[in-house]
């Protein structure tokens, strides 16, 4: 039994490094163009080029979204775009849409090539015929069963990934058009407004004008809103089917829900591995993941398709922690931790650190040193650098944040 690969977002150079020190053995991104996450397109070609040596220097595999539904005009881009790829080494192109497989094969022989979620391999002869084509693994649909991901890794012999964690989309697969209707900005070229997600109320035909609403919780109605996806429970039944890696959903989430996230199966998967036959999902798992920003949690399709219809969100998100830091380095001389604030923290409040590996500490926050080393109540702007007392230093990619009740 092969231990699977947990697969992180990286939506920009800095939550990549999360990733990887957070316990990542791979990272998914995005380049400028030719992806399904605008949002998330930080890396230019320099960027990209840092930030594949600094995983593959740590032994992580990039591997880049190559995933839009083309357009001509794209098709005439590409061949350039991916000859850089194969000189900078990537370890593999997602792709969606036919086309662009064959591209990435006449341009780029030698390049691996991973199925996209996007493309909705429900099946096995699917899978059989995206290999065929040359792909090496599949990216499999969100809306499968366990029963129907294990007959898939079963008849079709390809290397499978699965989503296990994060936001879940209410259409299928992502192939919406809700987006580009009513903005003109289309989720299948990376520009989603998340339309899904907007609150909504019901007019009468003949009372126009007339808004009535659509009542959920005190906080709104989203009632295309799905709950986000966790299966740290299914874990073992997914290695059981032969899945070989396990994808985190995340890109334009921040470095505290990158780092949390992927310690949080960085753990299980050990956990698991260690002794398959008393896995069990420990309750500080659940802690954790709650201490991101989230939407209620949902199993989504794994157990079958009433799973599947997965309840709204009763409120659009819930934010328990605030992630309010990045500790950047420690000044042993005058015992200070030096911090980069990210959202607003005060003297008087305590803090908690958490650290790669999921280690975590308290901090109370006595003193507020700014750059010229004066005290201050909080830091003013963002981003500033602040000094905070610590008796040692932490360990790199260490982060603040601050319980909400």
């Amino acid at each position: 039994m092969s231990k699977p690969e947990i697969v992180a977002p990286a939506g920009s150079p800095e939550k990549l490094e999360y990733a990887v020190a957070y316990g990542a053995d791979a990272v998914y991104l995005g380049g400028t163009s030719f992806g399904l996450r605008t949002a998330a397109a930080s890396f230019d070609r320099e960027a990209m080029s840092r930030s594949v040596e600094f995983a593959h220097r740590r032994g992580v595999k990039v591997y880049v979204a190559v995933n839009i539904f083309a357009r001509n005009r794209d098709i005439e881009a590409l061949p350039g775009y991916i000859e850089f790829l194969s000189q900078l080494g990537v370890d593999a192109v997602i792709v969606s849409d036919p086309g662009v497989l064959a591209l990435v094969r006449e341009t780029a022989p030698e390049l691996r090539i991973h199925i996209s979620t996007q493309a909705n391999t429900t099946n096995w002869r699917s899978a059989q015929t995206w290999q065929a084509m040359g792909a090496g693994r599949i990216v499999a649909a969100r809306e499968l069963s366990l029963e129907e991901i294990a007959a898939i890794g079963k008849r079709a012999g390809i290397e499978l990934e699965v989503f296990v964690h994060g936001a879940m989309c209410i259409s299928y697969s992502g192939r919406c058009l809700l987006s580009n209707y009513m903005t003109g900005r289309d989720a299948n070229r990376g520009d989603c407004a998340q339309s899904c997600r907007w609150k909504y109320r019901l007019v009468e035909e003949k009372r126009p004008g007339e808004f009535f609403p659509v009542y959920e919780d005190d906080q709104g109605a989203y009632i295309m809103s799905s709950r986000d996806l966790c299966l740290l429970e299914h874990l073992p039944g997914l290695v059981e089917a032969g899945v070989t890696a396990f994808k985190i959903e995340g890109r334009v989430k921040s470095i505290h829900y990158v780092a949390t996230v992927t310690g949080v199966y960085r753990r299980a998967v050990d956990t698991y591995m260690a002794d398959p036959g008393n896995y069990g999902v420990q309750p500080e798992w659940f802690e954790e993941i709650g201490k991101v920003s989230n939407r209620d949690y949902t199993t989504g399709f794994i157990s079958g398709a009433l799973a599947g219809a997965t309840p709204p969100a009763d409120s659009i998100y819930r934010r328990d922690y605030t992630f309010v830091g990045a500790v950047l380095g420690y000044d042993r001389d005058r015992k200070l931790l030096r911090v980069e604030q990210r959202n607003r923290f005060a003297v008087g409040q305590t803090l908690e650190i958490l650290a790669p590996g999921l280690d975590k500490y308290r901090l109370r926050v006595e003193t507020i040193l700014n750059e010229e080393g004066q005290p201050v109540e909080t830091a003013p702007h963002p981003r500033q650098t602040v000094y905070l007392p610590w008796p040692g230093p932490l360990p790199a990619y260490s982060l603040l944040r601050r319980a909400e009740s």
